[in-house]
This record gives structure tokens, C-alpha cells and sequence, in this order.
């Protein structure tokens, strides 16, 4: 499989998991839509929801989705990214740029989906909170925690069971990730993806949105570093039984 192709895989299957999962947010945060005021339990379906659908997308390039994924296999010491794709610098930026693109992308199809409860939403909290995640309790070290357990417990398990997200399978790391949510969400919304995040914060950054406030930089890092560091854990974590295996 080509990059080019893997680039696109990763780009669309990306941008449609920012796309539903920002915009089951907007549909709750936002004031006026239907779904106003739905509550957690919506959104983290609705995430889940967004994460079966991107996998299907992106089922040819293994369907990452997410940084922390890539890197969790690179540092399992992984052959290939999924089939034809070997693990090499090109192929993983190749899936770091894809991601990227793909999450600013949907983030900016979502406010167009959305553009005139963005108009009429008064609060910049509750727009910024539609495209990046924000702590319930600001603390540094805390929050840092919570997105590195969260994101350990979602590549722990694609690496363990599944190889990859979509050798694990769509249903699998939807129901996973809506888990990590209930359980795991409510200190800091559970980034658990630094592409999820900063994609989106970029955008809402860039985009004309009216009454739209900072975009909370000073935060940005966290949903970023702390999915890299438990990603990378769990890579490592997944070595231990083929370490126990060869020891025997």
C-alpha cells in the first residue's frame, strides 16, 4: 500500500471520527439544537459512535486515527503499520500528518454543520468546549495523569487483542473507547488523541467564529504530551509477555 494511499485512509477516517465526535458535542453544548443539554452519556456515545465510523473509513491503513496508536506500535516494535505498511520515519509521519489534516478537517465540516448555533451560543467556554477538551479541575500534574491512563488503557488494548484498531475490529474499539469515556472521562473529557485535540483547537483558532474567545493554549499541551506518554507506555506494556516468554 502506498502512503499517498495510507495519507488519505488516515485523512478521511480522521476527519469523520472529528467530525460525528465534535459534532455529537456541538449538538449538546450548543444553545438550540435538538439534542441541547443531552448530557455525557450522549456524548460519549456519540464518541464511540465516531470512532466505528472512522475505522471503517480507514480500515486499509489499519485505521490509527491517533498519534499515541502509531506511536504505541512503533514502540511494540511492530513490522508493519497494517498490511504493506512497514514500520519506517515515512510511513509514521506519513500517519502523523494524515491525522492531523484529518481532525482539523472535520472540526471545520462540523462548525459549518453548525454555523448558526455558533452564532447564537453566548458562551466562548461552551464553543472552544465543542472542538478540545478542558479540565473539570485545572491541575496540571492530575490532568496529565488522567489523559496518560485513559490513553494507556485504549493502545494497551488495540495492541493486546487487536494489532491494530482495525484488526481489533470497529465495534470493539467503539464500545472501548465509550468505556474509557464513562469510566475515565470526567477529569479532563478524555482526549486520549493529540490529533482529536489539537486539530480541532487549531481550527477553532482559524475559523471565524463569532464570539468565540481564547482558544486556552496555556492547556493545549496536556491532551497532547499526556496521550504520546500513555500510548508509549502501553507500547512498552505490550512487550512484557513476549520479555516473560523468552525469560521461560
Amino acid at each position: 500500500m502506498s502512503l499517498g494511499l495510507v495519507f488519505l485512509s488516515e485523512v478521511f477516517g480522521t476527519a469523520m471520527l472529528t467530525l460525528l465526535g465534535c459534532g455529537v458535542v456541538a449538538n449538546v453544548a450548543l444553545k438550540g439544537t435538538k439534542g441541547n443539554n443531552g448530557g455525557f452519556l450522549m456524548v460519549t456515545w456519540g464518541w464511540g459512535i465516531a470512532v466505528f465510523a472512522g475505522v471503517f473509513v480507514a480500515a486499509r491503513s489499519g485505521a490509527h486515527l491517533n498519534p499515541a496508536v502509531t506511536l504505541g506500535l512503533l514502540v511494540n516494535g511492530k513490522q508493519e503499520y497494517a498490511p504493506g505498511v512497514p514500520v519506517d520515519a515515512a510511513s509514521t509521519f506519513t500517519y502523523f500528518g494524515g491525522e492531523m489534516l484529518g481532525a482539523f478537517l472535520g472540526a471545520v465540516v462540523m462548525w459549518l454543520a453548525h454555523k448558526q448555533h455558533f452564532d447564537v451560543e453566548p458562551e466562548p467556554a461552551s464553543k472552544l468546549g465543542v472542538f478540545s477538551t478542558g479540565p473539570a479541575i485545572r491541575s496540571t500534574p492530575w490532568n496529565l495523569a488522567t489523559e496518560i491512563i485513559g490513553t494507556f488503557v485504549l493502545v494497551f488494548v488495540i495492541l493486546t487483542f487487536g494489532g491494530t484498531p482495525s484488526g481489533l475490529g470497529p465495534l470493539a474499539v467503539a464500545l472501548l473507547v465509550v468505556g474509557i469515556g464513562v469510566s475515565l472521562g470526567g477529569p479532563t473529557g478524555y482526549a486520549i488523541n493529540p490529533a482529536r485535540d489539537l486539530g480541532p483547537r487549531i481550527a477553532h483558532a482559524l475559523l471565524p467564529i463569532k464570539g468565540k474567545g481564547s482558544s486556552d493554549w496555556s492547556y493545549s499541551w496536556i491532551p497532547v504530551v499526556g496521550p504520546l506518554i500513555g500510548g508509549t507506555l502501553a507500547g512498552l506494556a505490550g512487550l512484557l509477555p513476549i520479555v516473560f516468554t523468552a525469560a521461560t
